[in-house]
């Protein structure tokens, strides 16, 4: 198994956070992991994105020209990145805020109306935890199991407050995508 997969959104919607997260779930299944953010100077609302490769086998390198999933939390970033995606891809995206008419034909779009999903649960915050439920649903990468049992390791000390919800949005995402 080798998996490449880029998060891409605004800065402050997490999308450093569901890199770091996946990667960190991955490394304590005992799986290979390379986790490279790019941002640039820009505050929130600027653009982020990071790519996380996942694979049984040590990996040579950290870029992922060519991902199997794209995570698109806002709408430049479904433009922007969709076209790097393998055809046969799957694309997740942010369905509260991305307009999908314009997807390419040869690669499965998951819309998930991620906003509004925690928005339901209390704070928009978590959207990147549902979306990233969803993936790791719909990827099977990593065990989800896993990762709600090291989710206090992979959060940290700092995030034990909010630990609960964590894993009320995750669960969301994870239920929301149908096998």
């Amino acid at each position: 198994m080798h998996v490449k997969t880029l998060f891409s959104g605004f800065g402050g919607q997490g999308v450093l956070s569901m890199g770091t997260t996946l990667a960190t779930a991955a490394m304590l299944e005992g799986k290979y992991v390379t986790y490279f953010p790019a941002y640039g100077v820009e505050v929130r609302g600027g653009t982020a994105n990071c790519t996380v490769v996942v694979s049984d086998e040590e990996i040579a390198s950290p870029v992922a020209s060519d991902p199997e999933f794209v995570v698109a939390m806002n709408q430049p970033s479904f433009a922007r990145f969709q076209s790097i995606l393998q055809p046969g891809g799957l694309l997740c995206v942010n369905s509260s805020i991305v307009n999908t008419e314009t997807a390419r034909s040869d690669i499965e779009v998951l819309a998930i109306p991620t906003t509004e999903l925690a928005e339901r649960i209390g704070t928009s915050k978590v959207a990147n935890m549902i979306m990233l439920g969803a993936l790791v649903r719909a990827s099977d990468m990593i065990s989800y199991e896993a990762m709600l049992e090291n989710l206090t390791e992979i959060l940290g000390e700092g995030k034990a407050k909010l630990l609960k919800l964590n894993r009320e949005a995750l669960a969301l995402g994870y239920e929301y995508v149908q096998r």
